[in-house]
């Protein structure tokens, strides 16, 4: 149904795709997601060639729309877009707007288009609201008709740029309702949207969008309940980050302190659960600079991980020098000297220790 092959664009010097490469069977409903800017829109609206790609070719029904001297037109009937902001023409009432393309470019009668728009009015139900004006119309019930409207050209695609994006929290669920129940039908439709949970059920196939590529595909369940790439990691499960570099032993324990304090604060985390990321990473840095690194030779790297998801944080620290586990000790016996690897053994979860070219790797998770 769709075929892209390389496709490239930028804007200026900002690379946005930078091969995009895509199968899309007929029928087959498609959710695209990744963060802001990524090019998700962009790639929609490349499709139907509102922005002019740098390289590559696309093809509807067989068609390539990139071809010379192509009736763009023609081809672009098969598709229909949803956007963002719903583009009803204000000064004409419901049915007009719906009816008013089919009749001039499908050579429907007016009674024709009046029906077909009756019919899917009732479906999305609103043909209470046939003869109102777009301003007094809630923003879900304009991107109701604006659904309406794209229906009524009969295509075989169907675009949704963000659909919700414009909406009160309120009105999402109905539109929303409205796209579920087009995709229990013989539609092809690509989506793109930041609402998870609709991807995951309403969708044949999820792309995740990164770095100007198609950085992973794979089913709902596939990217939601077991992402494989990093950056697809991060984004399902809402990862937020803190890093901290230590290059000297006289390092500036207040900066790291007060960093953790602002980042812990910004994401809402509890006064208890910062007060234990500080002591973690405190006492595992006191304990690395006094067994694992040699003289002067201090290369300490930190990252804390917080995942709006699970609520959950993990922590992962990287130390150059000797190879040492601070928690590799007999507990019942430690004295002062090593109160440390004693709080980090009372907090640490999921703890695990490797020694891999020099560098000491420790990662675990604190509740």
């Amino acid at each position: 149904m769709i075929e892209v092959r390389g496709l490239k664009i930028s804007f200026g010097a900002l690379e946005v795709l930078r091969g995009i490469d895509l199968t899309v069977e007929a029928g087959e409903r498609i959710t695209i997601i990744g963060g802001s800017g990524c090019g998700k829109s962009v790639f929609l609206r490349c499709l139907e060639l509102l922005e002019t790609p740098d390289a590559g070719q696309i093809f509807i029904d067989g068609e390539e729309l990139t071809a010379p001297n192509v009736n763009i037109d023609l081809i672009r009937r098969k598709m229909g877009m949803v956007w963002q902001r719903f583009n009803l023409f204000t000064h004409m009432n419901v049915m007009e707007n719906l009816t008013v393309a089919p009749i001039k470019l499908l050579g429907m009668t007016k009674d024709e288009a009046r029906q077909k728009a009756l019919d899917l009015l009732g479906q999305v139900g609103l043909t209470s609201k046939a003869d109102s004006y777009p301003e007094f119309l809630s923003g879900g019930q304009q991107q109701r008709i604006a659904i309406c409207r794209c229906l009524m050209m009969n295509p075989k695609v169907i675009l949704f740029d963000e659909p919700t994006s414009a909406l009160d929290p309120t009105m999402v669920g109905e539109v929303l309702a409205v796209i579920r129940m087009l995709a229990k039908r013989d539609l092809t439709m690509l989506i793109v949207t930041h609402e998870m949970n609709f991807a995951r059920q309403v969708s044949d196939r999820i792309l995740f969008f990164a770095d100007g590529v198609i950085y992973e595909q794979g089913t709902p369940k596939e990217i939601f309940d077991a992402p494989k790439l990093p950056k697809t990691v991060a984004f399902i499960h809402k990862q937020k980050y803190f890093s901290y570099e230590i290059a000297e032993r006289d390092f500036d324990l207040m900066e790291l302190q007060g960093g953790i304090q602002s980042f812990a604060e910004k994401y809402g985390l509890s006064a208890r659960r910062t007060n234990r990321i500080q002591l973690c990473c405190e006492e595992l840095i006191y304990e690395m600079l006094s067994n694992a690194c040699e003289g002067d030779d201090v290369k300490i790297s930190l990252d804390v991980t917080y995942a709006e998801v699970d609520n959950s944080v993990a922590i992962e620290f990287s130390s150059a020098g000797k190879a040492y586990n601070p928690l590799d000790k007999n507990f019942d016996e430690l004295d002062e000297e090593h109160l440390g690897a004693t709080i980090l053994n009372n907090l640490a979860k999921n703890y695990s220790h490797q020694y891999d070219g020099g560098i000491n790797k420790i990662s675990f998770s604190l509740a």
